[in-house]
C-alpha cells in the first residue's frame, strides 16, 4: 500500500498536467477566433467559510503485464555467407590465377618469338658471315690463280727470252763455228771417212751429187742414214749409205761445242781418192 500511495502522486499530477494542457489549447483556439466585444458581467456569491474538503485517494488498479512474446531467433546463416565468401574467394583466386597464367603464357610466347627471332637472325648472320667468308676465299683463290698465271706468264717470257737468246748464242756460236778452220777441219775428217768406205759403182757419173742426212751419238757412233737427194742410180745410192755406215764412229771434233749430233752431208763421186 505504501508504494501505491507513493505512485499515486505523480499520477496525479500528470493527469493534472495533461488537463491545463488541454485547456491551454482550447483556450488558445478560442483566442485565435475574432470574438466580438461583450460586457464581462460578474455575479459573485460570497461564501463565509469554505469548508475544509480532504480529496479521498482511490488507489488505481495495477495494470495488467503483459509478457512480451520472445523474439524469434535469426535464422543461423553463417554458414551459408561463409560459403558465398569462399566461393567468391575461389572465384576471384581463380581470376587472378587465370590473369597470372595468361601473363606467363603471354611472357613465354613473347620470349619463345623473341628466341625465335633470334635463331633465325643468328642463323641469317651466320650464313652471311659464310657467305662473306666464301667470296672473300673466293677472291683470294681467283687472286692467287691470276698471281699464279702472271708469274707463270712471266718465268714463260723469261723462260722463252732465255731460249731465244740461247738460241742465238748457239746459232751464233754454231754459224761461227760452221766458219771456223776447226769445223773445216772436222768436217774434212768425216767426209775423209766416208770416202774411205765408199765403193762407188760403176754407174755413177762424174755429176753425181747425193745430200745424206746423219744422225749420230756423243763419240761419234751412227745411228741413222737418210738420203735426202740423189742424181744416182739406186746402186749409188746404196753404196753412199753403206760408206757412212762403215765410217761409224766418226771422228770426235777437237771442240765440243762443233759437235753436232744431226749432219748434213755432200758426197760426189769424183772426191773418192
Amino acid at each position: 500500500m505504501a508504494r501505491d500511495a507513493r505512485n499515486l502522486i505523480p499520477i496525479s499530477m500528470a493527469v493534472l498536467l495533461h488537463a491545463v494542457l488541454l485547456t491551454s489549447m482550447f483556450v488558445a483556439f478560442d483566442m485565435a477566433r475574432p470574438v466580438p466585444f461583450t460586457p464581462l458581467v460578474i455575479q459573485a456569491t460570497l461564501v463565509s467559510e469554505i469548508p475544509e474538503f480532504t480529496p479521498s485517494v482511490v488507489a488505481p488498479e495495477p495494470e495488467p503485464v503483459v509478457e512480451e512474446p520472445e523474439p524469434e531467433p535469426e535464422p543461423d546463416n553463417s554458414e551459408e555467407l561463409r560459403r558465398q565468401a569462399e566461393e567468391e574467394k575461389r572465384i576471384q583466386d581463380a581470376f587472378i590465377e587465370k590473369e597470372r597464367l595468361e601473363k606467363i603464357r603471354q611472357r613465354e610466347a613473347a620470349d619463345r618469338i623473341r628466341k625465335e627471332r633470334e635463331e633465325i637472325q643468328r642463323k641469317k648472320d651466320a650464313e652471311e658471315r659464310r657467305e662473306r667468308e666464301r667470296e672473300a676465299a673466293e677472291r683470294k683463290r681467283q687472286e692467287d690463280i691470276q698471281r699464279q698465271r702472271d708469274e707463270n706468264e712471266r718465268l714463260r717470257k723469261e723462260l722463252e727470252a732465255e731460249q731465244r737468246f740461247q738460241e742465238i748464242e748457239d746459232e751464233e756460236r754454231r754459224l761461227a763455228a760452221n766458219n771456223s778452220p776447226a769445223m773445216a777441219a772436222y768436217q774434212f775428217a768425216i767426209a775423209q771417212r766416208i770416202r774411205k768406205n765408199w765403193a762407188v759403182p760403176a754407174s755413177a757419173k762424174p755429176d753425181t751429187l747425193c745430200v745424206v742426212s746423219v744422225r749420230q751419238l756423243a763419240g761419234g757412233e751412227i745411228i741413222g742414214v737418210n738420203i735426202v737427194s740423189c742424181n744416182g742410180d739406186e746402186a749409188v745410192k746404196r753404196s753412199v749409205e753403206a760408206a757412212i755406215r762403215k765410217a761409224s764412229p766418226l771422228p770426235e771434233p777437237s771442240d765440243p761445242d762443233l759437235f753436232r749430233p744431226l749432219l748434213e752431208l755432200t758426197l760426189r763421186p769424183e772426191q773418192k781418192n
